[in-house]
């Protein structure tokens, strides 16, 4: 079984892309929504979260867990690599990063994301590993998520907000945006409308679903491990109908059951 978890709804744009293009291995979506969201808060207690998290999936029989909440992957992957050593976890950064570091021609890369992503500067980090040469510049929106969870995201309030958040991203003459939030792309036609047609807005969760086949058709010994049932599972910390609700309208999903979870004593 392959586990993916985000701090609540976000991360659904990323098992998508998974379900549809790798639809025969069973799946464990757990969304933290009692908790989140995870953007504004500090690197220890998004670590903590995480951990819980990431724990709850493996004792479920997890064999493989993919951290879709881009603020936990910025802030918790790597210590959860190193803590669980003998487990596989894999983040959503390293995979847009990459393919940034490809497509941009002009070497410079903007970034949108939670306050947190962005204050951890860690996708700066991981491209630069990639590529000295680049400039990125970034940009937090803290009030597209709550936007996009209350069905407003298409509002002429949160277009007029997503435009001021991306005036100084297109001062920059960028090429290359990366969405930096699983909510994101849920306002993608608005982001590249506003970016225009030289920009090109990196589609996260079809990046990250060509990323994860692309890692189990190299990692056969994890591949194997797989149950292949076609089988999946919802899980939330807050409740179940909220969750079911946003899955349907905004992802078409056709979720049937979601089950509430507690991962705190």
């Amino acid at each position: 079984m392959i586990g993916v978890f985000d701090s609540g709804y976000g991360g659904l744009t990323v098992l998508k892309p998974f379900l549809k293009k790798l639809p025969q291995y069973d799946y464990m979506y757990l969304g933290d929504n009692a908790r989140t969201p995870y953007g504004p808060r500090g690197a220890e207690t998004v670590k903590a979260y995480s951990q819980e998290a990431v724990e709850y999936l493996f004792e479920q029989g997890a064999s493989l867990v993919i951290i879709a909440c881009n603020t936990a992957s910025a802030l918790a992957l790597r210590h959860l690599q190193q803590k669980y050593t003998d487990k596989k976890i894999l983040g959503v950064l390293f995979p847009l990063v990459e393919k940034a570091a490809q497509s941009t021609n002009s070497k410079k890369v903007a970034i949108v994301g939670s306050k947190g992503t962005i204050s951890s500067k860690a996708y700066d980090k991981e491209i630069a590993k990639l590529d000295s040469e680049i400039k990125v510049y970034s940009q937090a929106c803290p009030l597209l998520v709550p936007l996009i969870e209350e069905h407003w995201h298409h509002k002429p309030e949160a277009l007029s907000i997503l435009k001021k958040y991306l005036k100084s991203i297109k001062s920059y003459n960028c090429d290359t945006l990366i969405l930096g939030c699983t909510h994101y792309p849920l306002m993608y036609k608005h982001f590249k409308r506003y970016m225009g047609k030289n920009v090109q807005v990196l589609d996260s969760g079809e990046i990250v679903a060509d990323s994860l086949q692309d890692y189990l058709q190299r990692h056969p010994e994890i591949e194997k491990l797989l149950t292949q049932n076609g089988e999946r599972k919802y899980l939330t910390t807050d409740c179940p109908d909220a969750f079911k609700n946003f899955a349907n309208r905004e992802l078409k999903l056709n979720i049937k059951e979601v089950q509430t979870i507690k991962l705190w004593s």
